[in-house]
């Protein structure tokens, strides 16, 4: 199955860092938080993906096209004018990048990138949020139940730090917990191509074309009760970095 990344989005709300870059470029421990995406669908078998493009799509392209020379050893001959690149372990994707404009809607990038499909299911997700989802599980689950498409449903993050009194004593502090009561959109989708009947144009799609899939009793919901965070803001960034920092993110699957 493929993988389809939204990409294209401009992030005003992290306007600090996606002035210069797209969102899904913005870096968690010195790599664009759309790799830390990759490598945890990779982990799960997942690695053909396709990279909706708009908002300084250029910059992912140039990412990507650099990625295989700055992965690899070189050796530059300059009076031959060539270059060699030597054999080092490096991630086994496939990435096609598609430009699908600069303004168009969410459910819109996703019809343009469907010639890449095979009309053959795929996941899909957002490019600015990680997690430990067992995708594995998630596609098992997609199976069993049937539908057009599956939902990862997640608890949400507190917007404030969580205090554990005792009198006038905190015993503990967490200063982004996540929820354990009620279920937000997640992202890290499984679809069939029949949901393409449900995009009525270039919208939101999380809106007209998921409520119109649960009005139709096509959409299901897998419950992840694991770690989950997207990158909204500046705040966002710093707590994933710090996360990152203490050595064991857990949204890290892969070795």
């Amino acid at each position: 199955m493929k993988a389809v990344i939204l990409a294209g989005g401009v992030g005003s709300r992290l306007s600090e860092e996606t002035d210069v870059r797209p969102k899904p470029m913005v870096e968690i421990g010195g790599r664009p938080i759309i790799w830390h995406i990759m490598k945890h669908y990779a982990q799960f078998g997942f690695d053909d993906f396709v990279l909706c493009l708009g908002y300084k799509g250029d910059y992912i392209k140039r990412y990507f096209a650099d990625a295989l020379a700055l992965s690899s050893d070189l050796t530059i001959d300059f009076a031959a004018g060539t270059v060699e690149t030597h054999d080092r372990v490096r991630d086994k994707w496939k990435v096609t990048l598609v430009d699908t404009g600069q303004h168009t809607e969410t459910a819109g990038r996703l019809m343009a990138v469907r010639p890449y499909l095979d009309d053959e299911p795929f996941l899909m997700t957002y490019g600015d949020g990680v997690a430990n989802v067992n995708l594995t599980s998630l596609v098992e689950f997609h199976r069993e139940q049937g539908r057009l498409a599956t939902v990862t449903a997640v608890h949400p993050t507190a917007r404030f730090g969580q205090l554990e009194l005792d009198g006038s004593a905190v015993l503990r502090f967490d200063e982004k917990p996540q929820m354990h009561e009620g279920w937000i959109n997640g992202g890290f989708f499984v679809l069939e191509p029949g949901i393409f009947d449900h995009i009525p144009g270039d919208v939101d799609w999380a809106r007209e074309p998921m409520e119109s899939l649960a009005h139709a009793g096509q959409l299901g919901a897998y419950r992840h009760e694991g770690f989950w965070q997207c990158m909204d803001t500046l705040r966002d960034k710093m707590y994933l970095q710090s996360l990152w920092d203490h050595g064991a993110p857990p949204w890290r699957t892969w070795d």
